[in-house]
């Protein structure tokens, strides 16, 4: 029998007989490895423990102390034990399919009758219930032929339209646990007592196409979270109701910030109190970039098609940008324009005006650029993603020699920005070549080099994403993290020969010769709304004061206080700070109570007492206790801590 070499981690090998299933190799090492195994890693693909070796490989055993490989296993599991369960209890109901998703799995069933709450109890008892038999699960390679028969006499529809849908040179994998089946590629756990019983939960039920597609059937999808362990699992639920807490879309009601309508979906109306929230960010971003050497600019919102197509969005992007059509007078046809979803190729115009000398670069250019993408109705989520929306957008224009430092004050600039809005932690990816690309290995060589020295330069860490970068060029990518764990993409980096090139942009360089820039395209909140919605989860809505849109609410507790109640709020807006009166015939306690619901970060309350030693009583949002101090005191407290932190350093 031939034999084959399988090379383990450590570097040592063991020859086996072509064939050998990862199972008997980790029984061969020990059998107490092979009782804990759960798959393998094979030349970098993920290995069911059952599949035969053919060749020389490198092997790697999983356990479940391997935290990818055991939650991408066992959220498979999940799923497939609660297709199960379901077919147990309503045998008539038709499986589609069941993909693990971030934290869990959803499973889309055909069914006449829609599932219920009371529902998905018993279908999470039957599921322990099957877990609980430590069943093994055994699977089989088919031909094509035989696996259709097998659908068709079960009436399986959906199975059969996903059979055709298998590559022809790919196996049939045909996976079991007691008598249930599913069509499947894997791999898989060994048996289902690898299965924690006690670490999962159904979350609910919602409406799929088929495939998406909205003229195919319409299914319920049931989804779940599975993790290795009860105390994973509760983190996990905690961290939901914690997020369901601050979900920017109840806090934005809340605390009267903006609302989205039918109308026009995807596009906000910003009440007063969120107006001045924005504001109050675009001001201070505009004096970061200012301090940093940008030139702010405006470009049109509306571009003629010819632009789009000559930079290359049009054929790349055309199906998300919203189309404007003009009969212009005299004109035989309709002028084709669009509104701009992205603010660079109207960037390089404004650079490509008067020619440029090296002496002239590094040139910033920034702008609150104001875009439009279509999105589709089904993926649109409060402020988080919108169809009408404002970037920080700017655009560095520079030498190959420059690319460095621009990239090491860029990251200087995203940290000290971050920390000034609450966020501590934020990590960096820096994407490289693609296979597909402009430019040549020199110019990528050397601006991935520029880019990971920066990187390097700024003390930061990172991680490399071989093959991600655009095709024109590599990209920094910054995921912050907010106070509950969650990560979100904001920030970006990249670096661009192409734009450049097909938009003309030239400089003269140092031997009086033409030259292209770079172009480097950045963003450190990327969009405003979207940031906006991370800002007031990350803060629970409890937005430090210079961000507050209502800051101090002086409240009366006696009508007699009522005219000291106004010259406090006349003192405080003279010291910049945005102050009401609050003087209706109300409780103090009820005052507190429905401004502490609106977030409101200070409330100043007013007695006789008060009045007659020219005090305040000042309460913070979030404590029990109040604190008794001099008018003056208060002023000059309130307003060091409303000036914004860039012009408190300032000053």
């Amino acid at each position: 029998m031939a034999q084959i070499s399988l090379t383990f981690p450590d570097g040592n090998s063991r020859d086996y007989p072509a064939g050998v299933t990862a199972a008997e190799v980790a029984q061969s090492i020990s059998p107490s490895l092979a009782k804990k195994a759960i798959s393998a890693d094979v030349n970098g693909n993920h290995w069911d423990l059952s599949w035969p070796i053919q060749h020389d490989s490198q092997i790697a055993i999983h356990s479940t102390k391997d935290e990818a490989p055991s939650l991408e296993l066992m959220r498979h599991a999940f799923a497939h034990v609660m297709a199960r369960a379901v077919q147990e209890i309503w045998p008539d109901v038709k499986v589609t399919i069941g993909p693990v998703t971030e934290n869990g799995w959803f499973y889309d069933f055909d069914r006449s009758e829609p599932f219920t709450p009371e529902d998905l109890g018993a279908i999470e008892k039957k599921m322990k219930e099957i877990i609980a038999k430590s069943e093994p699960i055994r699977n089989e390679v088919w031909d094509r032929a035989q696996a259709r028969a097998y659908y068709q006499e079960r009436g399986e529809t959906f199975k059969i339209e996903l059979l055709d849908r298998i590559p022809e040179d790919a196996p049939i994998r045909m996976y079991w646990h007691g008598e249930w089946q599913d069509l499947c590629r894997g791999p898989h756990l060994q048996h289902l007592g690898q299965l924690p019983a006690d670490a999962f939960k159904l979350m609910g039920v919602s409406g799929a196409y088929w495939f998406g597609d909205v003229s195919r059937p319409q299914l319920q999808r049931i989804s779940g979270v599975g993790f290795r362990n009860r105390d994973e699992l509760k983190a996990h639920l905690t961290m939901l109701e914690e997020a369901a807490k601050r979900d920017h879309r109840k806090l934005g009601r809340e605390m009267d910030l903006y609302h989205l309508q039918e109308e026009a979906p995807g596009m906000v109306f910003w009440h007063p109190n969120g107006w001045t929230v924005y504001r109050a960010l675009e001001d201070y971003m505009r004096r970061r970039q200012n301090a940093a050497g940008y030139r702010e600019i405006r470009t049109p919102q509306v571009v003629d098609r010819v632009l789009w197509e000559r930079s290359g969005h049009w054929e790349a992007y055309r199906e998300n940008m919203f189309i404007v059509e003009v009969d212009e007078e005299g004109a035989k046809e309709k002028r084709t324009n669009a509104l701009k979803p992205m603010n660079c190729p109207c960037h390089v115009q404004v650079y490509n005006q008067g020619l440029k000398s090296y002496r002239d670069l590094p040139l910033r250019l920034a702008e609150f650029g104001s875009c439009h993408r279509y999105e589709s109705s089904g993926s649109m989520h409060g402020l988080m993603r919108v169809r009408g929306f404002v970037q920080d957008d700017a655009h560095i224009f520079c030498t190959e020699d420059q690319l460095e430092q621009e990239c090491a004050d860029f990251i200087g600039l995203l940290a000290s920005v971050y920390h000034d809005l609450g966020f501590e932690k934020f990590d960096i990816k820096l994407s490289t070549r693609p296979e597909t690309r402009v430019g040549s290995d020199e110019i990528w060589d050397k601006a991935e080099t520029a880019l990971e020295k920066a990187i390097q330069k700024a003390g930061a860490e990172y991680t490399v994403d071989p093959g991600e970068g655009a095709f024109y060029g590599p990209k920094l990518d910054f995921k912050l993290t907010d106070a509950i764990g969650r990560e979100w993409q904001c920030g970006t980096f990249q670096a661009d020969f192409n734009l450049p090139d097909r938009l003309d942009a030239e400089f003269v360089n140092e031997k009086g010769d033409k030259a292209r820039p770079v172009m480097l395209h950045r963003a450190i909140l990327g969009s405003f709304e979207r940031f906006l919605g991370i800002l007031i989860e990350n803060h629970a809505g409890r937005l430090p004061l210079w961000l507050a849109p209502r800051q101090v609410v002086v409240a009366s507790i006696v009508s007699d206080a009522d005219d000291y109640v106004h010259e406090v709020v006349a003192a405080l807006r003279r010291a910049g700070i945005r102050a009401e009166a609050d003087t209706r015939n109300e409780k103090i306690n009820y005052k507190v109570r429905e401004h502490s619901v609106g977030k409101v970060p200070v409330i100043l309350a007013i007695g006789g007492r008060e009045v007659e030693e020219r005090t305040v009583s000042l309460r913070r949002l979030g404590e029990n206790r109040s604190e008794v101090l001099p008018l003056d005191d208060v002023l000059t407290r309130l307003r060091d801590e409303a000036t914004p932190p860039d012009l408190r350093r300032a000053g």
